[in-house]
């Protein structure tokens, strides 16, 4: 499925900016949250969002590492190397929200996976692929 826009927190522009993140050489990965959950723009890190996915059912607390790539000049996009994957296992599995962040520290994007907004559904035995946008990527960053 591919995800809906991905939204960047307010302070994650400053964060690339300034060399705190760097994309091609930080250890990323995706997490998925429930409909309940705080993330938003004024969120900072991963250990202050609320309401993750419970662990099992073929879902790991924290989520799954990811690398993320660079490419172009101007625009430069932000894209994920292979997109993550889930597969239910055992039961469903429930969510709203992928949260992108860095280990150890702060969320650099989040996404709303169903711009209804309904919570998605992965039924037993079913694989869900998160794809980010084909054209715009993670983050889009274009110059004038």
């Amino acid at each position: 499925m591919v995800a809906a826009a991905w939204l960047p927190t307010n302070s994650s522009i400053t964060k690339l900016f300034n060399g705190q993140f760097d994309i091609d050489s930080d250890s990323w990965k995706v997490a998925l949250f429930l409909s309940t959950s705080n993330i938003g723009a004024s969120s900072t890190t991963y250990a202050g969002v609320t309401n993750e996915l419970a662990n099992g059912s073929g879902y790991a607390t924290g989520g799954v590492a990811v690398t993320l790539v660079l490419s172009g000049t101007n625009p430069v996009k932000i894209d994920f190397s292979v997109d993550p994957v889930w597969t239910a296992s055992g039961a469903s599995l429930t969510f709203r929200y992928a949260v992108l962040y860095e280990v150890g520290g702060d969320v650099l994007a989040y996404s709303l996976l169903d711009t209804t907004p309904a919570d998605t559904v992965v039924v037993d035995g079913n694989e869900y692929t998160l794809r980010a946008h084909a054209t715009n990527g993670i983050l889009l960053a274009t110059w004038s």
